[in-house]
């Protein structure tokens, strides 16, 4: 893990519980690429809260434990991890690369678009 960013091999460590507290998944894609595919965490496919209502929705997310945001490659999720960090969430961290990170590097079951 490098500042707010976590690679895809980092991100499933933590969700075997092998880097401290298993993160929550927040997915900020659209719906649409939410139907297609998503990351199946152990604990449950986690929070999908679409980029645009993230600030209408900030109460879902608990500050004191830590999430890890994702979208397609990683640039609108980097934009929120941002905003999150600005309303006083510290423990927030971006999935770089995305899901296609995951798939590329995790797991080849999800498909790419």
């Amino acid at each position: 893990m490098s500042g707010v960013q976590v690679s895809a091999p980092d991100l499933q460590r933590m969700l075997q519980g092998a880097a401290g507290p298993v993160p929550l998944l927040l997915d900020v894609r659209e719906v649409w690429e939410r139907e297609h595919c998503r990351i199946e965490a152990p604990q449950g496919p986690g929070l999908h809260i679409p980029m645009g209502q993230v600030p209408a929705r900030l109460a879902e997310l608990d500050p004191l434990h830590p999430v890890v945001v994702y979208c397609h490659h990683g640039v609108r999720s980097l934009q929120v991890v941002a905003f999150l960090r600005q309303q006083g969430l510290d423990s927030v961290y971006n999935l770089a690369g995305g899901i296609d990170a995951w798939s590329l590097a995790v797991d080849s079951a999800v498909p790419r678009y």
